[in-house]
């Protein structure tokens, strides 16, 4: 039965490619990234800005005046449900909050009306954008898929033995010590490891440490599935290949860490993750740069394993009708804003670094692959401030309320000049513990949470486009060449 249905499933996806072809209408765009990288507000500032006509001089057909009107249709997917985007613009408009993070996947559909200027098919045209937004913390579980439970219970214990997690892995891998897992398998002693392991999984991914969190994704986001078998399992020391008792503890976790995979992680690849055309995966790292050296090699580590999950591969007739692969990615390191822009050159190549070893993997396989540093909503805007005879580049915004620099907490409603410092200029260091040092040894970086800009009306009463940075750009590299 689950070859008849992976056989009807993937006819299904190539009526979709064969009819997406023809037309050359239609592409679904993929948006991830681990928590608190900005998902849901690039996708709000990307949809306000194209539906009310945002400046976007790098985006070339609507720089040209090519770009007619781009409306919001229903929801296509009545399984899927549908990006809260009136919700989120109003958070970030009215309200002045960043709207809520992630944590289930979400769908919406775009339209653009435009002109094509091609020699032999200009004239009016439309082109339809399925956005998909899902937390990047699942595409993490993806490469489970081929994983047995030994391997990947090795790999993750030898992960937690690491010294950036070690800490926080304690209680866990404490646990761990005199349990048996040839011995009888305990309903209580699976809910007591599963949740010690959560709980270490839940800490490293707090804003001190910043760390990638490892699969399982769901654990952090359990939803409907929350304390079922399926959701109750942890790693144990079990050696690949071993002979396990059916009835111990070790068969019982490596049932329910294969009910994962056919429950939550196989549906997600195949109803959703399998469809995509094109990705963008947002990458907070700054966060992981203000936790130090072990949080960015993590990130790293993350970032290499987020591509084994992409069939990545420059799409021909046959692999678009039969198997679609996404043909472009872009790594995005956001909050640009919050560094003056004599740094983003240097984000980005901390950024180009980070991804090096998933880049070469894209890149290998014929995947079009860039790297930039964007702000899709800019909370700050730059100013140089006099200090004695020398000018410093400064940011000037509104820090959210509780946000402390030098023993100043602030209000959440008065603006503050903050002077963030440099990213150092040889992108390597940020792998070192004094990457982010200077001379005498302090740090030269400041990192501060703002609130969303104060938004613009309109003569209707309308919030006009929030202030972006390179949001332009994004847009060129995911959507350019289907629009000339």
């Amino acid at each position: 039965m689950p070859l008849v249905t992976d056989i009807i499933h993937d006819a299904r996806i190539a009526a979709q490619s064969l009819a997406d072809y023809v037309s050359g209408t239609g592409l679904r765009l993929g948006v991830t990234g681990l928590s608190r990288a900005g998902k849901t507000v690039f996708i709000t500032a990307l949809v306000h800005n194209l539906t009310q006509g945002g400046k976007l001089p790098v985006f070339r057909v609507s720089a040209e005046g090519r770009l007619s009107r781009a409306y919001l249709r229903p929801q296509p997917d009545d399984a899927v449900p549908r990006f809260a985007y009136e919700d989120h613009l109003a958070a970030l408009t009215v309200d002045r909050q960043w709207p809520d993070s992630t944590r289930q996947i979400s769908e919406l559909r775009l339209t653009l009306e435009f002109e094509r200027k091609g020699a032999w098919r200009s004239g009016p045209s439309t082109f339809t954008i399925d956005i998909v937004d899902y937390p990047g913390e699942w595409l993490l579980d993806l490469p489970l898929l081929n994983k047995s439970y030994a391997r990947w219970s090795r790999e993750t214990l030898e992960a937690s033995a690491l010294a950036a997690r070690a800490p926080l892995a304690a209680a866990w891998r404490g646990s761990l010590q005199g349990l048996d897992p040839m011995a009888p398998g305990s309903e209580e002693v699976a809910r007591r490891s599963a949740e010690l392991f959560t709980a270490y999984l839940r800490a490293s991914r707090t804003e001190l440490y910043s760390l990638s969190t490892l699969p399982p994704g769901r654990f952090l986001m359990p939803g409907d599935l929350e304390g079922s078998p399926a959701l109750t399992f942890a790693p144990l020391p079990v050696d690949e290949g071993a002979s396990v008792p059916s009835n111990s503890l070790a068969a019982m976790m490596e049932r329910r860490y294969e009910a994962y995979k056919s429950h939550v992680v196989g549906p997600f690849f195949r109803n959703h993750f399998a469809r995509l055309d094109r990705q963008i995966v947002l990458v907070d790292a700054l966060s992981a740069l203000n936790s130090g050296p072990g949080a960015v090699r993590d990130l790293e580590v993350a970032l290499s394993d987020l591509l084994l999950a992409f069939r990545a591969g420059r799409s021909s007739f046959l692999s678009t009708l039969f198997r679609p692969r996404i043909d472009k990615i872009l790594f995005a390191a956001t909050k640009a804003d919050h560094l003056h822009h004599t740094s983003h050159d240097r984000l980005e190549s901390i950024l180009r670094v980070l991804t090096a070893r998933a880049i070469a993997r894209a890149e290998g396989v014929g995947a079009s692959v860039d790297v930039i540093a964007l702000a899709a909503v800019r909370a700050t805007r730059e100013v140089a401030v006099k200090e004695g005879r020398d000018t410093l580049d400064a940011i000037v915004g509104t820090p959210l309320a509780g946000e402390r620099i030098d023993g100043e907490t602030f209000d959440g409603l008065s603006e503050a000049a903050v002077f963030p410092g440099e990213l150092p200029a040889d992108p390597k260091l940020a792998f070192r513990g004094d990457a982010l040092a200077v001379a005498d040894g302090e740090a030269d970086y400041r990192f501060v949470k703002f609130r969303p800009p104060q938004s613009v009306r309109g003569p209707d009463g309308a919030a006009l486009p929030l202030p972006h940075i390179r949001l332009d750009r994004a847009l060129q590299f995911l959507f350019g060449d289907r629009l000339a």
